[in-house]
């Protein structure tokens, strides 16, 4: 069985949230910042935390919602929304 036709066992939803944030890490580290997955609510929100440079920078809503957010729900449709905490 493979994950590339879909014909492989099905990952929860915590487990496709955690192989997209881990996409998505590398992109954030080029410009110096990170970004740790802090969990999901029942309602599928995904908490996470922008590290680094993206720690307190001006365009980090931007990058949350039309980077992180847009990427995360293309791969997990299931996901509601993406919010950052401290």
């Amino acid at each position: 069985m493979c994950d590339s036709c879909g014909c492989g066992p099905k990952k929860s939803f915590l487990q496709q949230v955690e192989e997209v944030i881990g996409m998505i890490r590398p992109r954030l580290q080029q410009d110096g910042g990170d970004i740790e997955l802090v969990g999901v609510d029942p309602d599928n929100t995904v908490k996470v935390r922008l590290q680094g440079a993206c720690r307190g920078c001006p365009g980090a809503a931007m990058t949350l919602k039309m980077g992180v957010e847009r990427f995360l729900k293309q791969h997990v449709p299931e996901v509601k929304q993406v919010v950052a905490v401290s």
